[in-house]
């Protein structure tokens, strides 16, 4: 082959090289976002509390873990990772519950025990849901709690419902963000379809907030949760775990710190 030729060749192949990655990364980004998606159906025997069913506006029909807390005493809903499970956390189910305090996980559509297939739209959609739901079966002050990509759901309802106060657990400005960071070579702002804008909706949650993450976290870096908390409107306070990363930020301390910012609040 001559070397002209190679010179045409050469170009065209990393530019087909390059479409076709861009594309890979374009279909299969929900399966990258949510690899906690399962048709396995909720266990008969919860893992911790009581099997729950909530109906969403759209018709979807969300599993849920639910465990009441004492009357006049608050109740946590959490939002947890996009690989996590409800039944992982009969740990904080028990520290909360020891203090009077209930806790109602939620399965996001596509999940475990859920219909339905998960998007940022249909995501946000189960918040709200589980929100109106808890709030008709208790009358205490209900926390909303977001873990990682659960963040960003937990800042939409909070931002729309009269939750007590908000506590984000290694959270980020966007996923946009982080994922433009994850993948410079890639125009992420063009293709992205769930880019969770927790940067354009914090300012709607005026509740005191609670901030915590991990300074070794290498999935979503400690700058983007910093970030976030720079433009959240007070009240708002911020911990820094230096031993933790994304995976290991949940321990005695920071549970610890969940419960003291849920008693303080009035």
């Amino acid at each position: 082959m001559s070397a002209t030729k190679l010179l045409l060749i050469l170009p065209l192949t990393v530019a087909i090289a390059y479409v076709s990655l861009v594309g890979v990364v374009y279909f299969s980004q929900r399966a990258l976002l949510y690899p906690g998606t399962s048709a396995e159906r909720a266990p008969e025997r919860a893992d911790w509390g009581e099997n729950v069913t909530i109906k969403t506006p759209d018709g979807e029909t969300l599993h849920g873990l639910y465990n009441q807390g004492t009357s006049g005493k608050p109740c946590v809903l959490l939002f947890f990772g996009n690989g996590d499970r409800v039944g992982n956390y009969g740990f904080l189910a028990q520290a909360l519950a020891a203090r009077g305090i209930g806790l109602l996980a939620i399965s996001y559509r596509g999940y475990p025990g859920s219909t339905g297939a998960p998007s940022e739209e249909g995501l946000l959609v189960d918040g709200i849901a589980a929100f109106d739901w808890l709030s008709a079966r208790s009358k205490s002050e209900i926390v909303v709690l977001g873990r990682s990509l659960g963040t960003g759901i937990a800042v939409d309802t909070a931002g729309q419902r009269p939750a007590a106060g908000l506590v984000l657990v290694s959270a980020y400005l966007s996923v946009l963000s982080v994922a433009e960071a994850r993948y410079p070579f890639i125009p992420v702002a063009l293709l992205i379809k769930d880019p969770f804008r927790s940067d354009l909706k914090i300012a709607k949650v005026r509740q005191p907030k609670l901030f915590i993450h991990g300074r070794r976290d290498d999935s979503i870096p400690l700058s983007s949760g910093e970030a976030l908390y720079r433009i959240a409107p007070e009240p708002k306070q911020m911990l820094i775990d230096d031993g933790s990363g994304h995976n290991d930020i949940w321990n005695d301390s920071t549970v610890g710190d969940v419960i003291r910012f849920i008693e303080a609040l009035k």
